[in-house]
């Protein structure tokens, strides 16, 4: 059954977004907006993206309604461009040149809106050496030195799945450049393009850290600094049973409780004698390996020694704290995380399951005014 109208929620509401379909950062940008309120439409292709999961499964497209054209056709342009004359925001993540190919590039569209924000989602960024290139995730991170940082110093980097630059690096600086730019456009009636690309989002994430580097606070090799696993006190332990407990009182009060609860209160009392620093790690290891995950959590349970278990993904939900926030919901058999941040006027929630291609056609049109999307006697 088709997502037809329903009340919205959050702060955007009001705000008209098209996605045109892709993969990755770009549609969980858009789900993110979705989130927060817009009604974001998003432009699926014929046949799909060629890669992901199922549509009705795909959270990335909550909160969505869908409609299906085809860019490549004589009608899906123009049908496009009767989106975007009535959108505040679009959003496409092609390479660069393709949306100007299709007869949907900027100039086309803000000819047609001039307050339009056009968000352009990329890895390498619509300029540079690179940019005509394919690439994912992993290759943008190590480019940018931030996937050089990620693991042991006798190891290869490790992967932080695609959390650090297809969303934190890319989605997030997506939606913060196109949240700004409605701001202004709304303030002087002048849209613009927003680039941006995930190179330049997973740099900028590293900022603090250069600036520890250039003071001398910061060693530029993986595993030897205060937050990056070099840390004795800042890191994960294997228990007994082979779970894990992630430790980090990094503050002097914190480190005491810490110290005194596992057990090791009178063997360091320097722990900032980094020549110690290999003797340290070995006893805190040693001492969480004579016991079960459940039972670390429950020594460390209601205390301020900044140690938590590391529970899997499907744990997780059902932690007590998590579950009284609600931080996973359920909606249409999904377990997945509730829409964040959370705002006291203007509340936020999973208001609809995964758009599926196409199936909210009829009611965008009627909904947007675009009276050639609605669909023909023969469709």
């Amino acid at each position: 059954m088709a997502n037809g109208p329903r009340p919205v929620h959050g702060p955007l509401t009001g705000v008209r977004v098209v996605e045109l379909a892709g993969i990755g950062p770009g549609p969980f940008a858009a789900m993110l907006l979705a989130d927060l309120g817009a009604d974001v439409v998003r432009v699926d292709r014929p046949g799909g993206a060629g890669i992901g999961i199922a549509p009705a499964s795909d959270l990335t497209n909550r909160n969505k309604r869908s409609v299906l054209l085809d860019l490549k056709g004589d009608e899906g342009p123009a049908r496009v461009l009767d989106l975007v004359e009535r959108a505040d925001i679009l959003i496409e993540g092609y390479r660069p040149g393709v949306a100007e190919r299709l007869g949907v590039g900027p100039d086309a569209c803000l000819a047609r809106n001039p307050r339009l924000v056009y968000g352009r989602m990329t890895g390498w960024g619509q300029d540079g050496p690179l940019a005509e290139r394919a690439g994912h995730d992993i290759a943008y991170l190590a480019l940018t030195g931030t996937l050089s940082m990620i693991g042991k110093p006798d190891e290869p980097p490790v992967v932080p799945a695609n959390l650090v630059g297809d969303y934190a690096g890319g989605s997030l600086y997506l939606v913060v450049g196109v949240l700004a730019a409605l701001q202004h456009a709304r303030g002087h009636g002048e849209g613009q393009v927003v680039d941006a690309a995930i190179v330049d989002g997973a740099a900028h994430l590293a900022t603090m850290i250069h600036g520890m580097l250039a003071a001398g606070s910061w060693q530029d090799r993986r595993g030897t600094n205060l937050l990056d696993g070099g840390c004795p006190f800042y890191g994960t332990y294997a228990t007994s049973d082979g779970g894990h407990m992630a430790v980090g009182p990094l503050e002097e009060k914190f480190y005491a409780e810490f110290a005194a609860l596992l057990g090791i209160a009178d063997a360091f009392p320097d722990r900032w004698d980094l020549a110690r620093w290999d003797e340290l790690r070995a006893a805190v290891a040693e001492r969480f390996s004579t016991r079960t995950r459940a039972e670390w959590t429950e020594v460390f349970d209601g205390t301020d020694a900044c140690v938590a278990p590391v529970l899997s993904l499907t744990e997780a939900p059902h932690h007590p704290h998590l579950a009284a926030r609600s931080t996973f919901v359920e909606h249409g058999g999904l377990t997945q995380p509730a829409p964040a941040p959370r705002f006291s006027a203007t509340p936020v929630s999973v208001r609809g399951g995964p758009a599926l291609p196409g199936a909210d056609t009829a009611a965008v049109a009627a909904d947007w005014d675009v009276p050639g999307l609605r669909p023909t006697p023969d469709d």
